[in-house]
């Protein structure tokens, strides 16, 4: 019992012994779910995603600007399955409060959508995330992005998408 209890506490002021600072590079995976929206009353799709992102961090105390790129694998069937969107990219800029070992952030940025069907376009995103640094190399991070496409490759179509993503990423 004593063992568990030393191993515990070891663990506890490992975690804690991270102050937070957040200048870096990382990379990592996500998980998420969307939902896709089209004006005109085309039906829309919504399915789960995956992907990869890679950034980099500065801290100003307590203030932290970064960039990143993210990019997103899905399979949404929109209008009855005649369009599919198959990957978004994402080039996001992010300001945040940093909070020792947990950080929340506004995001901003631009956004790509690859579809079979219906061309691809870019648009814009904006939205909120959090992260928490388990240790100096190991964060959960957990993001709501909004995505709008305006005349969607030229079709007078406009398209939003809400994604809300689970990622792990490693600082180094």
């Amino acid at each position: 019992m004593r063992t568990l209890l030393s191993a515990g506490a070891i663990a506890v002021m490992a975690t804690s012994a991270f102050a937070g600072d957040w200048t870096g590079g990382y990379v990592g995976l996500g998980l998420g779910y969307g939902d896709v929206n089209v004006t005109g009353g085309i039906p829309g799709g919504e399915d789960y995603t995956y992907g990869i992102h890679a950034g980099y961090d500065y801290d100003f105390g307590d203030w932290v600007v970064g960039g990143e790129f993210e990019y997103d694998w899905m399979d949404f069937d929109i209008d009855n399955g005649a369009v599919k969107l198959d990957n978004v990219a994402r080039l996001k800029f992010k300001v945040g409060y940093d909070f020792g070992p947990a950080l929340s952030y506004l995001i901003a940025g631009s956004t790509r959508a690859y579809t079979s069907g219906a061309g691809d376009d870019t648009g814009y995103l904006y939205g909120i995330g959090a992260a928490y640094a388990f240790t100096p190399q190991w964060m959960l991070s957990a993001e709501v992005l909004r995505h709008e496409y305006s005349d969607f490759n030229s079709t007078g179509v406009d398209v939003d998408a809400e994604t809300v993503n689970l990622r792990a990423s490693f600082r180094f």
